[in-house]
């Protein structure tokens, strides 16, 4: 199963527990991340297209990292005229691994056993009115 997703302007193919590079994400390592911008969604050799992304389908990952990418150098001269300009640049990336990807319609499995522990604790707890 693999999904295309759009992050930062651009789409990314990936697959669950598999480790990519995106422009750089706010949190911390260690947090959760959540893609809602699925583009397509590839299961048991059944493929879904959205318009502009699927409803209801999401790409779960982990922040493993925060780095930053090669030095790009842009230099410009002018001939005869002495000038030159030379400027550097570093992009800020983040790693993330993939953990899941929920289809249109699944509810996800995490989520779903969380939500039924908690539901008894509810139920039990009495309420102060």
């Amino acid at each position: 199963m693999f999904a295309v997703i759009k992050t930062g302007g651009k789409q990314y193919r990936v697959a669950a527990d598999e480790t990519i590079t995106v422009m750089s994400l706010a949190g911390e390592p260690g947090e959760t991340v959540t893609f809602g911008e699925v583009l397509m969604l590839t299961k048991d050799g059944s493929t879904e297209f959205g318009g502009a992304a699927l409803e209801g389908a999401s790409v779960t990952g982990t922040i493993v990292e925060h780095k930053r990418g090669p030095k790009v150098i842009s230099f410009k001269k002018r001939r005869r005229k002495n000038s030159k300009r030379k400027r550097g640049h570093r992009q800020d990336l983040t790693v993330i691994k993939i953990t899941g990807i929920e289809g249109a319609g699944e509810k996800p499995k995490a989520k779903a056993k969380a939500a039924k522990a908690s539901a008894p604790a509810a139920a039990a707890a009495p309420q102060a009115e």
